[in-house]
């Protein structure tokens, strides 16, 4: 067969971070390339999925083996959402590359041998924060999100991780959702509590505008100064900070990955980033950039359209890219991403970031997660700030 590669490439709407798919895509063509992109060997086929719901993306994925004729598909996805596509991925064999946030920790019930996955794993860093936070400030901590966020495993990897660093429990305040305005967030009610029984630390669990609002709100109580707040890292990336910096704050948060780390595969995929696209690098361009250096080692057996070979490479290929060594095929482990502790305080004249210690996450398959699985059977079917 003649023509370039076609990926058909899942996406869907994100109101947050409404340009993930080209920084997906910009990432993997850079990391199938260590020099100038041939754009006449791969091709992007998008397809919408709506809000990422299970039966939105099985409608985008036949579209794209189906009408399409795609050689491979890959995109944004929720792990909610493999089941019902496995099917048509093995019958007509076609390799799946899927990206996601780590909203839940991975539970690969239905494994298949055509998928992998390339993911942020905000549950490590969840995780390795809670274990942190509970050593660090010790006492009774709370947990604070809206209805949204309570939908995912987020704040039940951090309850475990406070659990591993010595907390007898934890407290936890659900924002109710206003159904006359979506938009609002009143945290009359916690500050209440918080006021009658003072945790030990907070920990904050909001996305895009919310998040926002939140460290506002924060920072205008009597609390900012008394007790230390810990944050989901999607609350601390630059866009959300810039906005908020000349309020002088102080959060402790976790990351598997920044653009100023200085390790030389880092300082490459932010230059080559920044200086391919005028912008600065992401976590969605770094996603990216991980499933192209795996796929570029697969390249000349993808360009032969040997997707036998492929599938049988990938399963056992790790590379080493930005965050240290990564492998893409769950059943041949995930590498453990190493996880930094970050204090960042802003001003009006900056944001500054210290790494001050180092976290450790735990494989997908520990049994300390196993609770979560059994007591967690439901959640919302979207990806992670695809809201």
């Amino acid at each position: 067969m003649n023509g370039p590669i076609k990926i058909g490439f899942l996406a869907p709407y994100s109101g947050v971070y409404p340009f993930y798919g080209h920084h997906l895509m910009a990432g993997i063509l850079l990391g199938l390339y260590p020099g100038t992109v041939n754009q006449a060997e791969f091709q992007f086929v998008p397809a919408y999925t709506q809000m990422g719901d299970p039966k939105s993306t099985l409608d985008a994925v036949n579209k794209l083996v189906f009408f399409e004729q795609v050689d491979m598909i890959s995109g944004l996805i929720s792990y909610k959402s493999i089941p019902g596509i496995i099917p048509v991925i093995e019958t007509y064999s076609k390799p799946a590359f899927f990206f996601d946030l780590g909203e839940f920790v991975p539970y690969f019930e239905h494994l298949s041998p055509m998928i992998f996955y390339s993911s942020q794993q905000i549950w490590q860093s969840q995780f390795a924060l809670g274990r942190w936070a509970q050593q660090e400030f010790g006492g009774t901590g709370m947990m604070v999100m809206p209805v949204y966020e309570a939908g995912y495993h987020l704040s039940s990897a951090f309850h475990k991780g406070a659990g591993a660093g010595g907390a007898r429990q934890i407290g936890l305040h659900t924002l109710p959702r206003d159904p006359g305005n979506i938009k609002n967030l009143n945290l009359d009610q916690f500050f209440i509590d918080i006021k009658k029984n003072p945790p030990s630390y907070v920990h904050a669990l909001f996305a895009g505008n919310f998040g926002r609002k939140f460290l506002i709100e924060w920072r205008n109580s009597e609390f900012y100064k008394n007790i230390p707040l810990t944050a989901v890292e999607n609350m601390v990336y630059e866009d959300v900070l810039e906005a908020v910096a000349e309020l002088d704050m102080e959060i402790y948060s976790a990351a598997t990955w920044s653009r100023t780390a200085e390790n030389k595969r880092n300082i490459e995929f932010v230059k080559r980033y920044e200086s391919s696209g005028g912008q600065m690098a992401n976590i969605y361009g770094l996603l990216g950039y991980e499933a192209g250096l795996a796929l570029r080692e697969v390249k000349q057996h993808m360009l032969k359209r040997d997707w036998q070979t492929v599938v049988a490479l990938l399963q056992k290929e790790s590379v080493t890219g930005p965050r240290g060594e990564r492998n893409f095929y769950p059943l041949s482990g995930l590498s453990l991403p190493v996880i930094d502790i970050i204090r960042t305080i802003t001003s009006s004249k900056s944001i500054y970031k210290t790494v001050i210690s180092q976290g450790n996450g735990l494989k997908f398959d520990s049994p300390d997660f196993r609770e979560i699985h059994e007591e967690c059977v439901s959640g919302w079917q979207n990806p992670y700030l695809c809201i």
